[in-house]
């Protein structure tokens, strides 16, 4: 009996308009296909995986953990023309709302406060720094040999973050396979979630996913988009169906939606890509 990967590449392989690519079974993490797979590109938001991954694997982490906002990070998202989460300065808010905000509309705040509360030193720019550098070691360990993150959320001030179609499947299948905590996080298409203002009223927080692959496609369940002028759009993006999971990479794509519908239904041996209608976000939502 043919294997998933084999029969997959008994079907004509898909073009796609990605400059970057790459598909695996997301259980085994054979290749499926691949496309300029080593080629070194900026990944722009699609790093935060790697953020709430680092988060997610400290030593005895509270979800349940608040977390005061810093002006700071607000005042970042606007000097840097940053997607947002719109966290209010002073809010105490939950280091998993904060894994919602950072991971649903992109919020680079979000970002920010996770790497200042999971990095150590006496100082901001310190405690950022550390978490970049937890960051890389996690690479590293994930044998992702041909990437480097200088940035929390993929803005890079001097194109020192990038990493590959083929890095970046194997961040997204330890990502997914990790925590289930994650998984709930990312096949979210809305949340609704609270914070603690500083006068002590409960903050309501609504947040729509900027991944427009999830409602779309049948069985997308994951995973993160990002887009800067450097990387140009990139989709890291996962989909089960009938107990098979595949993972996928595109990297400056001009059609991601339609990339990724291509390789999952390549996988799938299915036809839906053609006929795939894309859910739209709320005017007001964050794009990414």
């Amino acid at each position: 009996m043919a294997s998933p990967a084999s029969a997959a590449e008994a079907a004509a392989a898909p073009t796609v308009s990605a400059k970057g690519a790459f598909l695996i079974n997301g259980s085994t993490g054979a290749k499926v296909f691949g496309k300029g797979s080593d080629t070194k590109r900026q990944v722009a938001s699609t790093t935060k995986i790697m953020t709430a991954r680092v988060v997610l694997s400290q030593p005895n982490l509270n979800l349940d953990k608040k977390v005061t906002i810093k002006q700071a990070y607000r005042d970042y998202v606007v000097n840097k023309g940053a997607s947002t989460a719109d966290l209010k300065t002073g809010d105490k808010v939950a280091v998993g709302t904060l894994l919602y905000a950072m991971m649903l509309p992109s919020g680079c705040d979000a970002a920010y406060a996770l790497a200042d509360t999971y990095g150590s030193g006496s100082t901001r720019s310190a405690r950022v720094k550390s978490f970049i550098k937890k960051m890389n070691s996690k690479a590293a360990f994930l044998g992702m040999t041909n990437t480097k993150f200088d940035s929390f959320d993929g803005i890079s001030s001097t194109g020192n973050n990038y990493s590959t179609p083929r890095d970046m499947a194997k961040l997204a299948k330890s990502a997914y396979g990790y925590s289930g905590k994650f998984r709930e996080i990312i096949s979210k298409t809305k949340a609704v979630r609270y914070g603690t203002a500083s006068n002590g009223n409960r903050r309501t927080y609504t947040w729509h996913n900027t991944n427009q692959l999830l409602g779309s496609y049948s069985g997308a369940n994951g995973m993160k988009t990002g887009t800067t002028t450097p990387s140009g759009p990139c989709l890291v993006f996962t989909a089960k169906r009938d107990g098979k999971v595949y993972i996928g990479v595109v990297l400056n794509a001009s059609d991601r939606y339609r990339d990724a519908a291509k390789l999952l239904d390549y996988g799938f041996g299915s036809r839906t890509a053609s006929t795939m209608q894309l859910r739209q976000l709320p005017e007001n939502a964050q794009r990414d």
